[in-house]
């Protein structure tokens, strides 16, 4: 049999050639790319590092075990706003964690179907919201309801743990936690959900068929096969609630003490670099502000990489579950 003239078709793929040259140079492009995130953090880390040097050369790492900033002196300790921070993410994750968890496992395992994708939506919604547009809430409407409700009603009730003392002006590390929680919630509730939803349904299907009730079945078979990850989305919600800054700015007070009353004033590290970076008028003035800004940055970058690192344990290789 005589040999059939090629196709149109191979004929076709025959003359564009085999295009070796463009994958590679798609290749390098993408390479480049890929490694340019890792140069960006390296500049900042650098540049940080080198503006924080007549600090870091001054106060050591007495910088950050000392409560004296006094601008006039000359003499700065990041202890209180280290305080503030950490005080203010706890309380958050206090009061965001389980509203959080209780909002995945409803829209996860019992909210119907009808009603699944607008109480989604409206959740991740919260997560766009600017957050000086929470800043502006918190002033009208948070702010007044602790002084004049929420306050009084925590210290009839909960003054006798020594938490609520003192003046009571709205501002201060309660509401600033409670806006902070606000804020972490849809992250947390979003990527637990996603968590949940990793859990393969022999899971619950096998757990069920063992004569175990609706709530044994989530707690068993869900929450217990997802506590890794859901440990990674909490964290991911504390590196937003450690770097968060417009919003806390302005409910916190901006006072830089340590106080074991809640409704006290503070600092936190983000609302301190935004209060007084342009009113830094000296060199250590301006370096210690700067280092504090590097403490938070390597604070926030181990934080989110051990919670991706939890993400990563539980939804690895994990089916797609259709909803």
């Amino acid at each position: 049999m005589a040999d059939l003239p090629p196709s149109p078709v191979r004929q076709f793929l025959s003359s564009r050639g085999s295009g070796k040259i463009a994958d590679q140079a798609f290749a390098g492009l993408m390479l480049t790319c890929a490694l340019s995130i890792f140069a960006i953090v390296i500049f900042i880390a650098t540049i940080l590092v080198l503006r924080s040097k007549l600090s870091l050369h001054a106060f050591g790492f007495k910088f950050f075990t000392s409560q004296a900033w006094d601008p006039v002196s000359g003499d700065f300790g990041a202890l209180p706003f280290i305080y503030g921070t950490l005080a203010t993410s706890f309380l958050a994750l206090l009061m965001a964690v389980p509203l959080a968890l209780g909002v995945a496992v409803f829209l996860t395992e019992l909210c119907p179907k009808m009603l699944r994708a607008p109480i989604s939506f409206l959740t991740e919604l919260l997560a766009a919201i600017p957050s000086v547009v929470y800043g502006l809430w918190a002033v009208f409407v948070l702010v007044p309801m602790m002084r004049d409700s929420l306050g009084p009603f925590l210290v009839k009730t909960l003054g006798w743990t020594g938490f609520f003392e003192g003046a009571n002006f709205g501002v201060g590390l309660l509401t600033a936690s409670i806006i902070l929680a606000i804020m972490i919630l849809p992250i947390i509730s979003s990527l637990t959900r996603d968590i949940m939803n990793a859990v393969p349904n022999s899971q619950r299907e096998a757990v069920l068929a063992l004569g175990a009730t609706r709530w044994e079945m989530i707690r068993v078979g869900v929450l217990r096969n997802s506590r890794i990850g859901i440990v990674g989305a909490v964290m991911l919600g504390l590196g937003r609630a450690l770097g968060e800054t417009m919003a806390v700015t302005m409910v916190i007070g901006n006072h830089a003490e340590i106080n074991k009353s809640l409704f006290a004033p503070g600092y936190t590290l983000a609302s301190v670099i935004a209060n007084e970076f342009s009113e830094a008028t000296g060199d250590v003035y301006l370096s210690a502000l700067i280092e504090i800004g590097l403490a938070l940055f390597l604070v926030t970058i181990v934080v989110n990489t051990i919670a991706r690192l939890l993400v990563w344990a539980v939804t690895r290789g994990a089916p797609a579950r259709v909803a």
